[in-house]
Protein backbone atom coordinates (compact mmCIF):
# COMPACT_ATOMS: atom_id res chain seq x y z
CA UNK A 1 0.00 0.00 0.00
CA UNK A 2 1.52 3.33 -0.68
CA UNK A 3 2.70 5.38 1.84
CA UNK A 4 1.05 8.76 2.64
CA UNK A 5 4.65 10.41 1.23
CA UNK A 6 3.93 8.29 -2.14
CA UNK A 7 0.65 9.55 -2.25
CA UNK A 8 1.54 13.42 -1.52
CA UNK A 9 4.18 12.90 -4.60
CA UNK A 10 1.89 11.06 -6.96
CA UNK A 11 -0.45 13.93 -6.43
CA UNK A 12 1.77 17.13 -6.67
CA UNK A 13 3.11 15.11 -9.67
CA UNK A 14 -0.55 15.58 -11.33
CA UNK A 15 -1.58 18.47 -10.48
CA UNK A 16 1.54 20.22 -11.44
CA UNK A 17 2.65 18.69 -14.65
CA UNK A 18 6.09 17.15 -13.48
CA UNK A 19 7.36 14.26 -13.37
CA UNK A 20 8.07 12.52 -9.74
CA UNK A 21 11.94 11.99 -10.06
CA UNK A 22 11.89 15.68 -10.70
CA UNK A 23 10.24 16.31 -7.55
CA UNK A 24 12.65 13.93 -5.66
CA UNK A 25 15.85 15.77 -6.98
CA UNK A 26 14.06 19.53 -5.90
CA UNK A 27 13.61 17.59 -2.13
CA UNK A 28 17.22 16.50 -2.19
CA UNK A 29 18.48 20.79 -3.67
CA UNK A 30 16.04 21.54 -0.85
CA UNK A 31 17.56 19.35 2.00
CA UNK A 32 20.78 20.18 1.32
CA UNK A 33 20.45 23.71 1.32
CA UNK A 34 18.69 23.28 5.01
CA UNK A 35 22.07 21.17 5.73
CA UNK A 36 24.25 24.09 4.64
CA UNK A 37 22.26 26.43 6.85
CA UNK A 38 22.76 23.85 9.91
CA UNK A 39 25.84 21.88 9.66
CA UNK A 40 28.18 22.62 6.56
CA UNK A 41 31.06 24.31 7.02
CA UNK A 42 31.93 27.06 4.18
CA UNK A 43 34.62 24.54 2.73
CA UNK A 44 31.65 21.90 2.19
CA UNK A 45 29.65 21.35 -0.94
CA UNK A 46 26.80 19.44 0.85
CA UNK A 47 24.52 16.98 -1.99
CA UNK A 48 21.92 14.80 -0.40
CA UNK A 49 20.68 11.60 -1.58
CA UNK A 50 16.67 11.10 -0.73
CA UNK A 51 15.16 7.99 -0.21
CA UNK A 52 11.10 8.38 -0.68
CA UNK A 53 10.54 4.45 -0.09
CA UNK A 54 12.46 4.73 3.62
CA UNK A 55 12.47 8.76 3.85
CA UNK A 56 16.03 8.54 5.15
CA UNK A 57 18.56 10.72 3.72
CA UNK A 58 22.43 10.73 3.21
CA UNK A 59 24.99 13.57 3.27
CA UNK A 60 28.18 13.91 0.58
CA UNK A 61 30.79 16.76 0.49
CA UNK A 62 31.54 16.21 -3.23
CA UNK A 63 34.59 17.97 -4.90
CA UNK A 64 35.66 18.27 -8.08
CA UNK A 65 38.76 17.77 -9.56
CA UNK A 66 40.58 20.54 -11.63
CA UNK A 67 43.86 22.73 -12.13
CA UNK A 68 41.56 26.02 -13.12
CA UNK A 69 43.20 28.69 -10.65
CA UNK A 70 39.87 30.81 -11.58
CA UNK A 71 37.78 27.63 -10.21
CA UNK A 72 39.27 27.02 -7.64
CA UNK A 73 39.68 30.81 -6.35
CA UNK A 74 35.61 31.58 -6.64
CA UNK A 75 34.52 28.12 -5.45
CA UNK A 76 36.91 26.60 -3.11
CA UNK A 77 33.79 24.37 -1.73
CA UNK A 78 33.16 22.74 -4.91
CA UNK A 79 36.71 22.39 -6.66
CA UNK A 80 39.74 21.05 -5.06
CA UNK A 81 43.20 20.10 -7.50
CA UNK A 82 44.67 16.49 -8.65
CA UNK A 83 47.12 16.70 -5.56
CA UNK A 84 44.47 17.40 -2.93
CA UNK A 85 42.39 14.91 -4.52
CA UNK A 86 44.97 12.33 -4.38
CA UNK A 87 45.47 12.70 -0.69
CA UNK A 88 41.92 11.29 -0.90
CA UNK A 89 41.81 8.74 -3.11
CA UNK A 90 45.02 7.92 -4.85
CA UNK A 91 43.25 6.44 -7.77
CA UNK A 92 41.27 10.12 -8.69
CA UNK A 93 41.84 11.69 -12.10
CA UNK A 94 41.17 15.12 -13.46
CA UNK A 95 37.94 16.05 -14.35
CA UNK A 96 36.71 13.62 -11.47
CA UNK A 97 34.31 13.66 -8.13
CA UNK A 98 35.43 12.51 -4.82
CA UNK A 99 32.62 11.91 -2.42
CA UNK A 100 32.81 12.03 1.11
CA UNK A 101 29.95 11.00 3.35
CA UNK A 102 29.38 13.85 6.20
CA UNK A 103 26.25 12.47 7.29
CA UNK A 104 25.52 13.27 11.44
CA UNK A 105 26.02 10.06 13.14
CA UNK A 106 22.01 10.88 14.86
CA UNK A 107 20.48 11.97 11.45
CA UNK A 108 19.70 15.53 10.65
CA UNK A 109 17.49 17.21 12.56
CA UNK A 110 16.67 20.69 11.41
CA UNK A 111 16.14 24.00 12.78
CA UNK A 112 13.02 26.66 12.18
CA UNK A 113 15.14 28.53 9.30
CA UNK A 114 16.65 25.52 7.86
CA UNK A 115 13.09 23.89 7.54
CA UNK A 116 11.95 26.83 6.42
CA UNK A 117 14.50 27.27 3.87
CA UNK A 118 13.93 24.12 2.48
CA UNK A 119 10.42 24.52 1.93
CA UNK A 120 10.92 27.79 -0.07
CA UNK A 121 13.30 26.08 -2.43
CA UNK A 122 10.89 23.23 -2.77
CA UNK A 123 8.08 25.94 -3.35
CA UNK A 124 10.72 27.99 -5.89
CA UNK A 125 11.62 24.64 -8.01
CA UNK A 126 7.87 23.99 -8.25
CA UNK A 127 7.01 26.80 -9.76
CA UNK A 128 9.93 26.65 -12.17
CA UNK A 129 9.49 23.28 -13.07
CA UNK A 130 5.58 23.88 -12.97
CA UNK A 131 6.65 26.92 -15.82
CA UNK A 132 9.00 24.96 -17.72
CA UNK A 133 6.35 22.49 -18.07
CA UNK A 134 4.06 24.89 -19.27
CA UNK A 135 6.19 26.45 -22.04
CA UNK A 136 7.46 23.32 -23.54
CA UNK A 137 3.82 22.10 -23.76
CA UNK A 138 2.60 25.12 -25.22
CA UNK A 139 5.52 25.38 -27.07
CA UNK A 140 4.60 21.62 -28.99
CA UNK A 141 1.29 23.44 -29.96
CA UNK A 142 2.40 26.20 -31.56
CA UNK A 143 0.31 27.05 -35.25
CA UNK A 144 -2.41 24.19 -33.63
CA UNK A 145 -6.30 25.34 -32.65
CA UNK A 146 -6.71 24.97 -28.81
CA UNK A 147 -10.32 25.74 -27.49
CA UNK A 148 -10.64 29.03 -25.13
CA UNK A 149 -12.99 30.96 -22.79
CA UNK A 150 -12.47 35.13 -23.17
CA UNK A 151 -11.11 35.88 -19.56
CA UNK A 152 -11.36 39.90 -20.41
CA UNK A 153 -10.89 42.16 -21.71
CA UNK A 154 -7.77 44.95 -21.73
CA UNK A 155 -8.64 47.92 -24.20
CA UNK A 156 -8.64 46.41 -27.68
CA UNK A 157 -6.94 43.27 -26.59
CA UNK A 158 -8.66 40.25 -25.36
CA UNK A 159 -7.20 37.39 -22.63
CA UNK A 160 -8.12 34.04 -23.58
CA UNK A 161 -8.09 31.08 -20.58
CA UNK A 162 -7.03 28.34 -22.29
CA UNK A 163 -6.95 26.05 -19.04
CA UNK A 164 -3.55 25.92 -17.83
CA UNK A 165 -2.81 29.17 -19.14
CA UNK A 166 -3.71 32.25 -20.10
CA UNK A 167 -2.84 33.68 -24.08
CA UNK A 168 -3.44 37.25 -25.55
CA UNK A 169 -5.25 38.15 -28.85
CA UNK A 170 -3.96 41.55 -29.94
CA UNK A 171 -5.72 43.43 -31.83
CA UNK A 172 -3.43 42.80 -35.03
CA UNK A 173 -4.27 39.07 -34.57
CA UNK A 174 -8.21 39.67 -34.30
CA UNK A 175 -10.48 39.54 -37.05
CA UNK A 176 -11.79 42.43 -38.41
CA UNK A 177 -15.49 43.38 -36.97
CA UNK A 178 -15.42 40.92 -34.54
CA UNK A 179 -16.69 41.25 -31.31
CA UNK A 180 -15.80 39.36 -28.16
CA UNK A 181 -17.69 39.25 -24.71
CA UNK A 182 -16.22 37.68 -21.23
CA UNK A 183 -17.25 34.03 -21.15
CA UNK A 184 -16.93 33.57 -24.91
CA UNK A 185 -15.88 30.20 -26.18
CA UNK A 186 -13.33 30.56 -29.55
CA UNK A 187 -11.12 28.42 -31.15
CA UNK A 188 -7.79 30.04 -31.26
CA UNK A 189 -4.65 29.40 -32.94
CA UNK A 190 -1.43 29.29 -30.58
CA UNK A 191 0.54 31.85 -33.11
CA UNK A 192 3.95 32.25 -30.69
CA UNK A 193 5.04 31.17 -27.66
CA UNK A 194 8.00 32.97 -25.53
CA UNK A 195 9.74 32.17 -22.33
CA UNK A 196 9.68 34.90 -19.11
CA UNK A 197 10.10 34.87 -15.49
CA UNK A 198 6.41 34.35 -14.79
CA UNK A 199 5.28 31.63 -17.38
CA UNK A 200 5.01 31.77 -20.87
CA UNK A 201 3.73 34.62 -22.80
CA UNK A 202 1.60 33.10 -25.20
CA UNK A 203 0.31 34.91 -28.42
CA UNK A 204 -2.95 34.01 -29.96
CA UNK A 205 -4.46 34.70 -33.32
CA UNK A 206 -7.38 34.18 -35.25
CA UNK A 207 -6.62 36.52 -38.21
CA UNK A 208 -3.69 34.04 -39.05
CA UNK A 209 -4.49 31.64 -42.47
CA UNK A 210 -3.07 28.82 -40.65
CA UNK A 211 -6.03 29.25 -38.24
CA UNK A 212 -7.92 28.18 -41.69
CA UNK A 213 -5.56 25.61 -42.58
CA UNK A 214 -6.14 23.96 -39.38
CA UNK A 215 -10.42 24.16 -39.59
CA UNK A 216 -10.43 22.17 -43.00
CA UNK A 217 -8.18 19.52 -41.11
CA UNK A 218 -10.47 19.18 -38.08
CA UNK A 219 -13.34 19.14 -40.36
CA UNK A 220 -12.24 17.81 -43.11
CA UNK A 221 -11.35 13.90 -42.70
CA UNK A 222 -9.35 13.61 -46.38
CA UNK A 223 -7.75 16.47 -45.55
CA UNK A 224 -6.13 15.48 -42.02
CA UNK A 225 -5.41 11.93 -43.72
CA UNK A 226 -3.53 13.29 -46.49
CA UNK A 227 -5.77 12.51 -49.67
CA UNK A 228 -6.34 16.19 -50.06
CA UNK A 229 -4.04 18.32 -49.55
CA UNK A 230 -4.02 22.47 -49.00
CA UNK A 231 -1.68 23.64 -51.59
CA UNK A 232 -2.02 27.15 -50.48
CA UNK A 233 -4.22 29.58 -48.42
CA UNK A 234 -4.93 33.72 -49.07
CA UNK A 235 -6.76 35.27 -46.78
CA UNK A 236 -7.95 38.57 -46.03
CA UNK A 237 -9.45 38.07 -41.94
CA UNK A 238 -13.43 38.57 -41.83
CA UNK A 239 -14.27 38.93 -45.18
CA UNK A 240 -12.92 36.18 -47.57
CA UNK A 241 -10.64 33.18 -48.04
CA UNK A 242 -9.25 31.63 -50.98
CA UNK A 243 -8.10 28.04 -50.54
CA UNK A 244 -6.06 25.89 -53.07
CA UNK A 245 -6.59 22.50 -52.31
CA UNK A 246 -5.30 19.48 -54.53
CA UNK A 247 -6.57 15.77 -54.29
CA UNK A 248 -3.34 12.51 -54.47
CA UNK A 249 -5.52 9.64 -54.78
CA UNK A 250 -7.00 9.28 -58.04
CA UNK A 251 -10.91 9.37 -58.07
CA UNK A 252 -11.34 11.77 -55.08
CA UNK A 253 -12.54 15.33 -55.64
CA UNK A 254 -11.00 17.54 -53.73
CA UNK A 255 -13.43 20.50 -53.53
CA UNK A 256 -16.53 18.29 -52.86
CA UNK A 257 -14.51 16.86 -50.01
CA UNK A 258 -13.97 19.58 -48.68
CA UNK A 259 -17.67 21.59 -49.04
CA UNK A 260 -18.90 18.72 -47.83
CA UNK A 261 -22.92 16.92 -48.61
CA UNK A 262 -25.18 20.06 -49.24
CA UNK A 263 -21.80 22.61 -47.76
CA UNK A 264 -22.15 21.15 -44.50
CA UNK A 265 -17.97 21.24 -44.09
CA UNK A 266 -17.31 24.61 -45.53
CA UNK A 267 -20.67 26.22 -43.72
CA UNK A 268 -18.95 24.74 -40.33
CA UNK A 269 -16.08 26.68 -41.18
CA UNK A 270 -17.71 29.55 -42.16
CA UNK A 271 -19.37 29.98 -38.71
CA UNK A 272 -16.59 29.80 -37.07
CA UNK A 273 -14.63 32.28 -38.92
CA UNK A 274 -17.61 34.57 -37.87
CA UNK A 275 -19.05 34.31 -41.48
CA UNK A 276 -15.83 34.75 -43.58
CA UNK A 277 -16.65 33.38 -47.04
CA UNK A 278 -14.10 30.54 -48.17
CA UNK A 279 -13.12 29.61 -51.78
CA UNK A 280 -11.56 26.03 -52.51
CA UNK A 281 -10.18 26.35 -55.77
CA UNK A 282 -8.73 23.55 -57.22
CA UNK A 283 -5.04 23.49 -57.45
CA UNK A 284 -2.87 23.02 -60.73
CA UNK A 285 1.04 22.67 -61.52
CA UNK A 286 -0.11 24.11 -64.82
CA UNK A 287 -0.23 27.99 -63.93
CA UNK A 288 -2.31 28.93 -66.61
CA UNK A 289 -4.74 26.20 -64.88
CA UNK A 290 -4.58 27.46 -61.61
CA UNK A 291 -4.50 31.07 -62.54
CA UNK A 292 -7.65 30.59 -64.53
CA UNK A 293 -9.01 28.76 -60.75
CA UNK A 294 -8.31 31.44 -59.02
CA UNK A 295 -10.35 33.87 -60.41
CA UNK A 296 -13.18 31.90 -60.14
CA UNK A 297 -16.16 32.63 -60.48
CA UNK A 298 -14.83 34.79 -63.71
CA UNK A 299 -14.72 33.38 -66.91
CA UNK A 300 -11.24 33.34 -68.35
CA UNK A 301 -10.90 33.99 -71.92
CA UNK A 302 -6.70 33.80 -71.89
CA UNK A 303 -3.82 33.90 -70.04
CA UNK A 304 -0.68 35.21 -71.30
CA UNK A 305 2.59 34.30 -68.70
CA UNK A 306 5.77 36.28 -68.43
CA UNK A 307 7.71 33.86 -66.34
CA UNK A 308 10.86 35.55 -65.93
CA UNK A 309 9.47 38.22 -64.50
CA UNK A 310 6.32 35.94 -62.87
CA UNK A 311 3.69 38.04 -64.25
CA UNK A 312 0.65 37.64 -66.10
CA UNK A 313 -2.14 38.90 -68.42
CA UNK A 314 -5.15 38.21 -67.97
CA UNK A 315 -8.00 38.42 -70.19
CA UNK A 316 -11.58 38.84 -69.70
CA UNK A 317 -14.61 39.82 -71.37
CA UNK A 318 -16.28 43.11 -69.98
CA UNK A 319 -19.20 41.89 -68.52
CA UNK A 320 -17.00 39.61 -66.67
CA UNK A 321 -14.66 42.14 -65.25
CA UNK A 322 -16.56 42.77 -62.03
CA UNK A 323 -16.12 39.38 -60.93
CA UNK A 324 -12.65 38.80 -62.23
CA UNK A 325 -11.58 41.88 -59.82
CA UNK A 326 -14.26 41.31 -56.70
CA UNK A 327 -14.91 44.20 -54.77
CA UNK A 328 -12.52 46.68 -54.49
CA UNK A 329 -10.18 44.62 -55.93
CA UNK A 330 -10.35 41.70 -53.83
CA UNK A 331 -10.88 39.05 -56.10
CA UNK A 332 -8.08 39.59 -57.87
CA UNK A 333 -6.05 40.09 -54.79
CA UNK A 334 -6.27 37.47 -53.03
CA UNK A 335 -5.87 35.53 -56.39
CA UNK A 336 -2.30 37.01 -56.54
CA UNK A 337 -1.75 35.81 -53.30
CA UNK A 338 -2.87 32.11 -54.06
CA UNK A 339 -0.91 31.66 -57.34
CA UNK A 340 2.27 33.73 -56.15
CA UNK A 341 2.03 35.66 -59.81
CA UNK A 342 1.45 39.33 -60.67
CA UNK A 343 -1.92 39.33 -62.81
CA UNK A 344 -3.13 41.83 -64.64
CA UNK A 345 -6.63 41.70 -65.82
CA UNK A 346 -7.22 42.68 -69.16
CA UNK A 347 -10.77 43.62 -70.54
CA UNK A 348 -12.23 42.56 -73.81
CA UNK A 349 -14.60 43.05 -75.95
CA UNK A 350 -15.41 41.40 -79.51
CA UNK A 351 -14.74 43.57 -82.79
CA UNK A 352 -16.31 44.00 -85.89
CA UNK A 353 -14.59 41.23 -87.30
CA UNK A 354 -15.56 38.91 -84.53
CA UNK A 355 -11.91 39.11 -83.10
CA UNK A 356 -11.02 39.71 -79.76
CA UNK A 357 -9.51 43.42 -78.85
CA UNK A 358 -8.43 44.81 -75.63
CA UNK A 359 -9.86 47.88 -74.20
CA UNK A 360 -8.16 48.25 -70.88
CA UNK A 361 -6.16 47.28 -67.93
CA UNK A 362 -8.89 47.18 -65.53
CA UNK A 363 -6.38 46.00 -62.51
CA UNK A 364 -3.40 44.77 -60.72
CA UNK A 365 -2.58 43.01 -58.33
CA UNK A 366 0.92 41.30 -57.08
CA UNK A 367 1.71 38.35 -54.65
CA UNK A 368 3.29 40.86 -52.21
CA UNK A 369 0.70 43.46 -51.69
CA UNK A 370 -1.13 42.38 -48.75
CA UNK A 371 1.23 41.16 -46.18
CA UNK A 372 0.84 37.14 -44.50
CA UNK A 373 0.27 37.64 -40.48
CA UNK A 374 4.27 38.11 -39.14
CA UNK A 375 5.82 35.13 -38.61
CA UNK A 376 7.79 36.97 -35.73
CA UNK A 377 6.41 37.88 -32.27
CA UNK A 378 4.54 41.19 -33.18
CA UNK A 379 5.68 44.19 -31.40
CA UNK A 380 4.51 45.16 -27.74
CA UNK A 381 1.11 46.67 -27.93
CA UNK A 382 -0.26 49.26 -24.73
CA UNK A 383 -3.48 50.14 -23.96
CA UNK A 384 -4.87 52.53 -21.00
CA UNK A 385 -1.35 53.17 -20.43
CA UNK A 386 0.11 49.91 -20.15
CA UNK A 387 1.33 46.89 -21.55
CA UNK A 388 -0.40 43.96 -22.55
CA UNK A 389 2.82 41.97 -22.70
CA UNK A 390 3.25 42.89 -18.85
CA UNK A 391 -0.50 42.04 -18.27
CA UNK A 392 0.02 39.04 -19.86
CA UNK A 393 2.64 37.70 -18.05
CA UNK A 394 0.89 38.21 -14.35
CA UNK A 395 -2.62 36.27 -16.10
CA UNK A 396 -0.56 33.64 -16.94
CA UNK A 397 1.23 32.50 -14.05
CA UNK A 398 0.02 28.86 -12.90
CA UNK A 399 -3.25 27.95 -11.61
CA UNK A 400 -3.59 25.87 -8.95
CA UNK A 401 -5.80 23.57 -10.52
CA UNK A 402 -6.08 22.78 -14.12
CA UNK A 403 -8.96 23.43 -15.92
CA UNK A 404 -10.84 20.96 -18.50
CA UNK A 405 -10.54 21.80 -22.09
CA UNK A 406 -13.47 22.98 -23.15
CA UNK A 407 -15.55 19.93 -25.75
CA UNK A 408 -14.57 20.47 -29.47
CA UNK A 409 -18.50 20.65 -30.24
CA UNK A 410 -19.29 23.67 -28.14
CA UNK A 411 -18.41 26.00 -30.78
CA UNK A 412 -20.83 29.17 -31.90
CA UNK A 413 -23.64 28.46 -33.57
CA UNK A 414 -23.58 28.14 -37.04
CA UNK A 415 -24.34 31.64 -39.49
CA UNK A 416 -27.12 30.79 -41.40
CA UNK A 417 -25.80 28.87 -44.99
CA UNK A 418 -23.90 31.10 -47.30
CA UNK A 419 -22.37 28.53 -49.61
CA UNK A 420 -24.34 26.88 -52.25
CA UNK A 421 -22.89 23.72 -52.65
CA UNK A 422 -24.10 20.31 -52.77
CA UNK A 423 -22.04 16.38 -53.58
CA UNK A 424 -20.25 16.97 -56.96
CA UNK A 425 -22.00 20.15 -57.71
CA UNK A 426 -20.64 23.75 -58.45
CA UNK A 427 -22.67 27.19 -58.82
CA UNK A 428 -22.58 28.31 -62.11
CA UNK A 429 -20.85 31.61 -62.42
CA UNK A 430 -23.52 33.49 -64.75
CA UNK A 431 -25.68 32.84 -61.66
CA UNK A 432 -23.78 35.02 -59.31
CA UNK A 433 -22.71 37.54 -61.05
CA UNK A 434 -24.73 40.46 -59.53
CA UNK A 435 -23.36 39.88 -56.82
CA UNK A 436 -19.76 40.71 -57.56
CA UNK A 437 -18.04 37.34 -56.09
CA UNK A 438 -19.83 38.08 -52.59
CA UNK A 439 -20.50 34.68 -52.14
CA UNK A 440 -18.58 31.90 -50.63
CA UNK A 441 -18.35 28.25 -52.41
CA UNK A 442 -16.31 25.85 -54.19
CA UNK A 443 -15.32 26.18 -57.73
CA UNK A 444 -13.89 23.47 -59.83
CA UNK A 445 -11.08 23.81 -62.09
CA UNK A 446 -10.88 24.73 -65.95
CA UNK A 447 -10.35 21.82 -68.11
Amino acid sequence: MPSEFDLALTQIADEKGIPKEEIIKMIEVALAAAFRKDYATREQNPVVEFDPVTLDSRVFDVKTITEDAELLEKEPSKYITLEEGKKINPDIEMDGEIRTEITPADGTHFGRIAAQTAKQVIMQRLREAERNAMFTEFKSRERTIVNGVVQRLEGNAVLVDMGKATGVLFPSEQIKGENYRISQRLKVLVLHVEPTAKGPKITLSRSHADIVRRLFELEVPEIYAGTVEIKAIAREAGSRSKVAVFSNQEGVDPIGACVGQRGTRVQTIMAELGGEKVDIIEWSDDPVKFISNSLSPAKIINVQLNEDEKETRVGVLEDQLSLAIGRAGQNVRLAARLTGWKIDIIGEKLGDGGALEETETAATASPDEIEEAPDSPPEEETTEGETIEKDAADTVESKEEAKQDEASDDQPMMAEADVVASEGMTPDAENVADTESDTGMGTRGTE
